[in-house]
């Protein structure tokens, strides 16, 4: 208790007390000071702060690792971002080990910290390093850390296995898979375009073929409007909207659409030209016996007309 006592007072603003509390703490026990971390990271951000960071840094930079372990699972954000910087650069904890908790771990520094450790390993030359650390990244639910397995394939060799992450849920995870792809000197584009060609498997390939394709894919992607999969529908006008060419005419249809995935893709696509959406047909889109989100699609898009060529709803 008196410990966290002097760590407030070496940011006090009477410059006595800062002083002798700087003095004192500079002589406490490290263990001590690793056990009041979350409070020295906040007096750290305070003026005049920074010395109890300094020295807390200090102490996990030369102590065990058994002092810095107690720390990756911290409820404190700061500290649990600092104990894993610490543990990569130090190089304490196994490469699987590293991979698993960027796979698994609820903050984004830290599983970027420790995707990026674990990912360093690739280039020492050991073959069994790739099973521990990609398949654990590219299991991962969450994107960044896909992302974070993708771009390892490159770095492994392994550009073939990027293939499958072009129709990724997530628009960095396929940026990722396109460079390592290109990486290995094959083009996406046609990977694509096959895909396209029976795309309930893999909906996906409809927005990246839009991501990466050009003007006359928009063709493929306007024939996939009326696919009877929704996701299908929702990715070929997210891919329009990535190839920059969608049509009002092509796409206005699908605002009652019975998925609200397309209608929300739909209402995205339709936002910049509003003021070309016929105010009847969203006026009868906002009827109470419509679905939720077509209400919901007629409102944005009849707010965004009116701003644009001064049509004022009318009231009820």
């Amino acid at each position: 208790m008196l410990l966290a006592l002097v760590v407030v007072r070496c940011a006090d603003w009477v410059e006595p007390v800062r002083a002798r509390a700087r003095a004192m703490l500079a002589e406490a026990p490290r263990h001590q000071l690793v056990a009041h971390a979350p409070l020295v990271l906040r007096v750290g951000h305070r003026f005049r702060g920074a010395l109890a960071e300094r020295l807390l840094i200090g102490a996990l930079r030369t102590g065990t690792a058994a002092r810095l372990e107690g720390l990756l699972d911290s409820g404190d954000r700061a500290t649990a971002r600092l104990a894993h910087r610490v543990a990569v650069e130090r190089r304490l904890l196994p490469a699987a080990r590293l991979a698993l908790i960027a796979a698994r771990h609820h903050d984004a520094v830290v599983q970027d910290v420790c995707a990026d450790g674990a990912s360093a390993v690739l280039g020492d030359g050991e073959p069994g390093r790739f099973t521990e650390v990609v398949p654990p990244l590219l299991g991962s639910r969450r994107p960044r850390v896909r992302s974070a397995g993708v771009t390892a394939l490159r770095r492994a060799g392994r550009y073939g296995d990027a293939e499958p992450y072009l129709t990724d849920r997530s628009a960095v995870v396929r940026a990722c898979a396109r460079y390592v792809v290109r990486q290995g000197g094959t083009d996406p584009a046609p990977l694509y375009r096959a895909l396209c060609a029976d795309p309930a498997a893999r909906p996906a390939a409809a927005v990246g073929l839009g991501e990466c394709g050009v003007r006359d894919d928009a063709d493929v992607l306007r024939a996939l409007l009326a696919h009877p999969a929704p996701r299908v529908r929702a990715c070929a006008v997210a891919g329009l909207r990535a190839l920059d060419a969608v049509r009002v005419d092509d796409v206005r249809p699908l605002l009652a659409d019975a998925s609200a995935a397309v209608v929300r893709q739909v209402t995205t696509a339709l936002l910049p030209s509003a003021d070309q959406v016929p105010l009847g047909l969203l006026r009868e889109l906002m009827a109470e016996n419509r679905p939720h989100h077509q209400r919901i699609a007629a409102t944005r898009l009849l707010r965004s007309a009116g701003g644009k060529s001064g049509i004022v709803k009318e009231p009820p």
